[in-house]
């Protein structure tokens, strides 16, 4: 996404449409721009409005691993495997298990 975008999706924080929904996504726009400590917080925030969002913490892992955090991208996984099996997202379940699996091979 754009700056426009990220912009955009910020202006709407702390207001009605505020939730899971809004922070994922803006978290999701940061880190495609880049800004991985942005992205990890927004993602740590849409977590907070909804701690079995399996996708968030499937992009929380990815951008901590993104920004070398390996230790913290590890947990979000471990959590959000947790988390997925809670909800019944098997297929989420499953990628978020394969992504710990690489991680702990590589030694991590």
């Amino acid at each position: 996404m754009s700056p426009p975008s990220i912009d955009s999706l910020r202006r709407q924080c702390d207001g009605p449409r505020d939730g899971a929904l809004l922070r994922f996504a803006l978290g999701e726009a940061l880190r495609d721009a880049g800004d991985l400590p942005a992205a990890i917080d927004e993602l740590r925030r849409a977590l907070a409005f909804d701690p079995l969002y399996s996708a968030a913490w499937k992009q929380l892992g990815r951008a901590c691993l993104a920004a070398g955090r390996q230790a913290d991208a590890a947990e979000a996984w471990r959590q959000g495997v947790a988390a997925a099996d809670r909800r019944g997202d098997r297929q989420a379940q499953r990628e978020m298990a394969v992504f710990l699996r690489r991680l702990e091979r590589a030694g991590h």
